[in-house]
């Protein structure tokens, strides 16, 4: 599928360890990766928790353009947990979304959620309240990182 290209899906919930924060769109570069470091630090504790899963930003709308949004800064894992300091079990919706691959340097993500806004206009679509991006194993040529972005339907 090239990128970009958005398609309808019934998505299953993924299952994460995350650390919530309140982050402005611009400061979400600067602030994900001392939150999962937090995530990594807490995984590396608990054997069998994690085996394959990749990094997860769950995003929380709502509170509008200019104002801070919560973010769950995650990485997929096999169950749910007890919270232990700032970590907890949460996991990605269950629903009709519309989805979309974005392939290349994370400082273009932009145009891939723009695809998806486009397209659910196209098709007449309400976006719910939640949206995540889930990263594809991590190579060295930009060009290639793989990331899926998701928005939940109403």
């Amino acid at each position: 599928m090239p990128t970009g290209e958005v398609r309808l899906e019934v998505v299953t919930p993924r299952k994460l360890a995350a650390v919530r924060r309140q982050v402005a769109i611009r400061d979400i570069a600067r602030a994900f990766k001392p939150a999962l470091d937090e995530v990594w630090k807490f995984l590396r504790s608990q054997p069998g928790l994690r085996t394959d899963g990749h990094n997860v930003f769950l995003y929380h709308h709502g509170a509008g353009r200019s104002a801070p949004m919560t973010v769950d800064f995650g990485v997929e894992v096999t169950r749910a947990f007890e919270p232990v300091g700032e970590v907890f079990a949460t996991e990605t919706p269950a629903g009709q979304a519309a989805v979309a691959l974005h392939t290349g340097s994370y400082a273009t993500l932009v145009t891939t959620h723009d695809a998806i806004h486009a397209w659910c206009k196209a098709q007449n679509r309400v976006i719910a309240d939640l949206s995540w991006e889930v990263y594809g194993d991590w190579i060295d040529d930009e060009s290639k990182l793989e990331t899926t972005v998701a928005y939940l339907l109403k």
